[in-house]
């Protein structure tokens, strides 16, 4: 190395004096310390170069690394395609959740310093392959069976961790629009099983990270190679093994035992410690895995070896393990891959599942962390303390084949690809006819900026399709007569239900938004959850029948559900709402499914009110707007910069929290209260009572109680009113909220409990707090306006959704959930 030292440049001091002491050492690290330092003095990459006796190439290549990753980029870099050590599941991990075309194999190759045909290799033996109709294989020994794979579960102790995987042989369709778990849950998880395994050892480690069980040692699932000895659910064969066993047989050979019958460490008197604890873990993995496979009956289980410390190949005592009441829920043993380390092997399972499947979603690997964390936190000593996390049956939609051909037979309405949109334009066409009602080419021209002639050939394309129709001509006082166009209303259907704790509506509403028929039904909230999806389903194909003939085949497009929040959308799954704490974590959507041959597609309540809104309002919601929607809660939907607004996770408007730090109702631990004015048809009654109404009997709860006192306010009782009063001063509060954080200019109400006999109270009250209270108050006036939908906003929204996915017209590409294999 040239002996210039380098100027200030950006090196800090601590980095110059690193890499003087390489340069001083010389060898490999020499060099690259080298062009660093010359680079620093401002030297061009061609003296460089001619300094230290290397190609400019070099040269460019090492500051390139040094500019990217720091000293890091050139220290410990492994020659690429001569790699000391390649873990698969790290390659597989980083091909599936590789952002944009990141995740061909070349981009990988020289992410992790490895060659091209290594990383490719590793693909083809997992079957990651780019635009081909295969699904992918796992190889563990012996690998999982079937062609769908799903992460049903995770058990850990102070001994041992287990991997609980389904599959099922029939591939799932592709997936569903969504967002795939990033490297932020990726290492959460590994932060929460670090405190976990921490929290089981006194010296704070964990198991080893190296090679799976049975690579030269023995393990709870399978005995090291060449040993011959089997455990488990029955222990695994050893590695490089065709078959797996299942639960509860036995091999025939001499020395054998069941799932969990482990060895120890200790003696072999079964009165010590060391085989207690092997014992009693032993007997909770069995208890596990028997509940495993009573969850989740419609998928085969495979129980996969993490780590092991409960066997050093002594046999311990047999256990018994249930055997499944199924043939298809029995649990098999496997190892992870030889080529793998079981954190990488579990961090590429993830990712595997929730690039394959919508509804494995952040938030069910965000409930895995926090599993891990209650069991951190909990006693190490007991010997009950154990993870034995299992997620929700969302898998059983997908063993009912026959179910869904059955639930389908003699209808009509499956969904159709018809209205297939062929660009951006068109939609801009579409959206542009239904916000005016009726217009001429001409008057498209102009407020789209397209051309006459694209106008033209775009409106014959939609009009030969039958999603626009042509009006009366109109008579012009020069040149040609002007033919307006307009949306065809018959050309698309949809079907929109809401979920309430009182009521069910379904709704079918066709393109130009008119009803069609609506129907209801009652229900109960503590309704079984396997009778309240049938209720829905039944529901559905009552109104769809009902419209009967005005539902054309080819132009029915889908069911939007509309549940109170919070829900999963990715997931498909409601999250403990309100007033229905039987339906919580109900994979509604994915159950429904079963008996709809369509698409299906979930939305929270208020959200979907928005949407409907939206789409029914026309011009006169072609603005940025915030529906409060008042129900068993109020919620809130936003229509921000020309696309309704969810949020990360598709639950943006959750308006309760917000009133309670508007009024400063926050218990001591700062945590906002509960507030009872955000539950009108609960709050209000309270209210009327306390102000002195004499209740009115009803039979019909909570919503008959409100509507009873919203007549009584409309009629003149002073205590009714001043009830519905104080709620909506409470709801303006927290509209006021909204207002300055979102610099908006129009707050629309609606919901089933803003009827007309309270309309009047909610709309003074709100529209006054948000324009006498907030900051920018002399710069804008907001308007609040009733709903252009009826009390069945929700149910019409969540109808309109299917619409607002298909037509409206977006620039930004659209993410998908489906497998990311980028073509290598």
């Amino acid at each position: 190395m040239s002996d210039t030292r380098p100027g200030d440049g950006t090196l800090s001091p601590e980095l110059r004096a690193v890499l003087r002491r390489w340069a001083d050492e010389g060898g490999a690290l020499a060099t690259r310390a080298g062009v660093v330092l010359l680079a620093a003095e401002g030297l061009r990459d061609a003296e460089i170069s001619r300094r230290l006796g290397v190609s400019r190439q070099t040269v460019g290549s090492w500051r390139q690394r040094w500019t990217s990753a720091g000293i890091d980029g050139l220290e410990h870099r492994p020659r690429t395609g001569r790699p000391a050590t390649v873990d698969e599941a790290e390659v597989v991990t980083r091909t599936l959740l590789a952002p944009g075309g990141s995740g061909a194999s070349r981009a990988v190759a020289r992410e992790l310093g490895l060659s091209h045909a290594t990383v490719a290799g590793i693909r083809r033996r997992w079957r990651l392959v780019p635009d081909e109709p295969v699904s992918p294989s796992v190889p563990t020994r012996p690998p999982l069976p079937g062609a769908d794979v799903w992460v049903m579960g995770l058990y850990v102790d102070g001994l041992r961790g287990v991997l609980l995987a389904g599959t099922r042989l029939v591939p799932s369709p592709p997936a569903t629009s969504g967002t795939v778990i990033g490297a932020d849950v990726l290492a959460g998880l590994d932060r929460s099983l670090d405190a976990a395994l921490a929290s089981t050892r006194s010296d704070g480690s964990g198991p080893a990270e190296g090679p799976g069980p049975g690579v030269g040692t023995s393990s709870a699932f399978g005995a090291g190679p060449g040993q011959g000895s089997a455990a488990t659910v029955r222990r695994g064969p050893a590695a490089g093994a065709g078959t797996a066993e299942p639960v509860g047989t036995s091999s025939g050979s001499g020395s054998s035992s069941q799932l969990g019958a482990g060895a120890t460490n200790s003696p072999t008197d079964p009165d010590s410690p060391r085989r207690a604890d092997v014992g009693a873990s032993d007997r909770a993995l069995a208890g596990y895995l028997a509940q495993a496979s009573r969850r989740h009956p419609d998928l085969a289980l495979h129980a996969v070896t993490l780590w092991d410390d409960a066997s050093d190949g002594t046999p311990a005592p047999a256990t018994d393990l249930p055997q499944s009441p199924r043939t298809t829920g029995t649990v098999t043993c496997h190892h992870i891959p030889a080529r793998s380390t079981w954190r990488t092997f579990l961090r590429a399972m993830i990712a595997l599942d929730s690039t394959s499947h919508p509804e494995s979603s952040r938030r069910v690997y965000l409930d895995l962390a926090a599993e891990l964390e209650r069991y951190a936190a909990g006693c190490p000593d007991d010997p009950q303390h154990t993870v034995r996390w299992l997620r929700e049956n969302v898998a059983g939609h997908l063993g009912a084949e026959s179910a869904k051909a059955g639930s389908a037979r003699g209808h009509s309405w499956s969904g159709v690809n018809q209205i297939d949109l062929g660009s951006f334009n068109e939609c801009v066409v579409i959206e542009t006819v239904r916000l005016s009602g009726t217009i001429t080419r001409g008057e498209i021209a102009h407020r789209t900026g397209l051309t006459q002639q694209s106008v033209s050939r775009i409106a014959r394309s939609l009009l030969d399709r039958g999603i626009l129709i042509e009006d009366a001509q109109l008579r012009a006082t020069s040149g040609k007569p002007r033919t307006p166009v307009r949306l065809r209303g018959a050309a698309a259907h949809a079907l929109g239900i809401h979920i309430d704790p009182e009521l069910l509506t379904a709704v079918v509403i066709d393109l130009d938004g008119a009803i069609v028929c609506t129907r209801t039904r009652s229900v109960s909230a503590d309704t079984d959850p396997a009778e309240f999806v049938e209720r829905v389903a039944a529901l559905g194909r009552e109104t769809l029948a009902e419209a009967g003939a005005a539902v054309r085949p080819d132009g029915f497009l889908g069911i939007g559900v509309a549940a109170p929040g919070p829900v999963d959308i990715a997931s498909g799954t409601v999250l403990g709402p309100p007033l229905m704490s039987a339906w919580g974590d109900l994979p509604l959507l994915y159950l429904l499914k079963d008996h709809f041959p369509c698409p299906v597609i979930m939305e929270k309540d208020s959200t979907a009110a928005a949407a409907g809104e939206r789409w029914i309002g026309r011009d006169r919601r072609a603005r940025d707007f915030a529906y409060l929607y008042l129900g068993t809660g109020v919620g809130t939907g936003l229509y921000l910069n020309g696309d309704i607004y969810r949020g990360v996770s598709a639950n943006a408007g959750e308006f309760g929290q917000l009133c309670a730090i508007a009024l400063g109702r926050v218990d001591k631990d700062g945590r906002p209260e509960i507030l009872p004015e955000c539950n009108p048809p609960v709050s209000v009654p309270d209210l009327a009572a306390r102000g002195g109404l004499r209740p009115v009997a009803t039979t019909g709860g909570s919503t008959a109680a409100y509507l009873a006192v919203g007549r009584a306010a409309a009629a003149g009782d002073k205590a009714a009113a001043a009830a519905v009063r104080e709620v909506a001063q409470a709801v303006g509060r927290g509209a006021l909220g909204l207002i300055d954080l979102l610099d908006i200019d129009l707050i629309v109400l609606g919901g089933p409990f803003f009827t007309d006999d309270v309309a009047d109270f909610y709309l003074a009250e709100i529209a006054r707090t948000v324009n006498e209270f907030p900051t920018a108050r002399r710069l804008r006036r907001v308007e609040v306006e009733p709903s252009v939908l009826s009390a069945g906003a929700a149910a019409v929204g969540a109808a309109s959704t299917i619409f607002h996915a298909t037509f409206t017209p977006r620039l930004r590409g659209r993410e998908t959930r489906a497998r990311h294999l980028p073509t290598g």
